[in-house]
């Protein structure tokens, strides 16, 4: 690594804020701390509101360099903003699995995700009085077939200045084949890229952050391979929380959340930037 090169600028982008109020107290205490440069909000989400949004826009402010996002969300345990909104199942959005195989199988009304996605920016704007700054989605569901052309248009009408996640890797075939989860995030994003590049609508780079949340390993190792060869303008996915009853209601990642929280708040953390010549400001 060149000592001289000036440090790369990266994304840390923490998800789902909205979901509940543990996970945005910890969002906004790491960014009041310089410790996260994004955040993404989810606008159907159990604890969003005029008064959560104030703190996040208020310790936002304070940062020198914090974008805000919105979470645009397709998948349960939350409810679709517009009515007419199908498929669901119980008056909630369809799991993960079965909105993917949806997709795949060409059984996505792409009319009637753009009506949603067009809602949920509209909120946003509601709540925020202005755009996002970008535009993702909950569990990577903009990269799903079926949602992404609709998923482009939304943004680009409600939002032409937004740029947008695409979750591909840029590191060696090997390491590349060494991560199932982030591997499907590469196949998906693949075409999602080629529809962005067409829409004209700028994405990150590259993308890190994957990983099995149900092992609970130490986020510090995994930081550290998500920062390795990171380019300039690439963006790492994190999940911060503090754990209280509304996130145990309703998403099955709960404890990591806070061991996250530990590591970005802690003191190795700057350390590790620093010895990757990475910054976030």
């Amino acid at each position: 690594m060149n000592d001289a090169a000036p440090p790369r600028r990266i994304w840390l982008c923490a998800d789902d804020y909205g979901l509940a109020e543990g996970v945005n107290r910890a969002i906004r205490d790491l960014i009041g701390r310089g410790r996260l440069n994004a955040a993404s909000v989810m606008v159907v989400g159990a604890a969003i509101g005029r008064a959560e949004v104030a703190a996040l826009q208020e310790v936002a402010a304070a940062s020198p360099r914090c974008a805000i996002g919105l979470h645009a969300t397709l998948t349960a345990p939350f409810r679709p903003l517009t009515m007419h909104f199908r498929p669901v199942d119980g008056g909630l959005f369809l799991p993960f699995s079965k909105l993917l195989r949806a997709g795949l199988l060409r059984r996505l009304d792409s009319e009637m995700i753009e009506d949603e996605l067009a809602a949920q920016l509209a909120a946003f704007e509601d709540l925020f009085g202005r755009a996002p700054d970008f535009v993702d989605g909950h569990q990577h569901a903009q990269l799903f077939p079926g949602v992404r052309d609709a998923f482009l248009r939304a943004v680009k009408e409600a939002a032409p200045s937004a740029w947008v996640r695409q979750g591909g890797r840029l590191k060696p075939l090997g390491q590349l084949l060494g991560a199932p989860k982030a591997l499907v995030l590469d196949v998906l994003s693949a075409q999602f890229r080629k529809r962005a590049v067409h829409a004209n609508i700028p994405f990150n780079p590259a993308f890190a952050g994957a990983y099995d949340f149900s092992k609970e390993p130490d986020f510090g190792v995994l930081m550290r391979q998500f920062l390795e060869g990171l380019p300039e303008g690439g963006l790492v996915m994190c999940h911060p929380g503090f754990v209280d009853e509304t996130l145990e209601g309703l998403d099955p990642l709960t404890t990591q959340r806070e061991a996250e929280h530990a590591f970005l708040a802690g003191d190795r953390f700057p350390t590790l930037l620093a010895a990757n010549k990475v910054t976030l400001s």
